[in-house]
């Protein structure tokens, strides 16, 4: 069986997700900050007259927020009923792996992006971490409320 990933950058490592998950990606626009959000939620965008909260994938990942440009995109994702958007810094490709090619992530470490991949995959000469929609959208309850 085979699966088809969307790839895209951040922080210049590259990730995928599952494209069955993907609602659409659009061009970087500017958020509204809420208050009292985790720090990793940038804010909300108008979603064609609906709310979607925007996530810095980077600095949900434990890294440094992303200062965002025009050059930066939005991954409108769909998981169990509810939208979201994730900041990235470029989008890749779409790639095709065998499913039994999906590696499990290392257990070194359940800090940073460990605890949200799904597993790594090599696809030509690069590794590609595999995000897990469910273990990043563990907060769905904090980020209810900006939407």
């Amino acid at each position: 069986m085979h699966r088809e990933l969307i790839t895209f950058e951040v922080a210049d490592q590259l990730f995928g997700i599952d494209i069955m998950a993907i609602r659409e990606i659009r061009a970087w626009s500017p958020t509204a900050r809420l208050p009292r959000v985790p720090n990793y939620v940038a804010g909300v965008v108008n979603l064609r007259g609906t709310v979607l909260p925007v996530v810095d994938l980077a600095a949900r990942l434990g890294w440094e927020p992303t200062e965002a440009t025009p050059r930066h995109a939005i991954i409108v994702t769909q998981y169990a009923g509810q939208a979201r958007g994730l900041i990235v810094d470029s989008v890749s490709d779409i790639v095709t792996i065998a499913a039994d090619t999906l590696q499990p992530p290392p257990a070194m470490s359940q800090d940073g992006v460990v605890p949200f991949l799904e597993g790594l995959s090599a696809i030509e000469d690069r590794m590609v971490m595999v995000l897990n929609l469910q273990a990043l959208n563990a907060d769905a309850e904090e980020l209810a409320h900006a939407a």
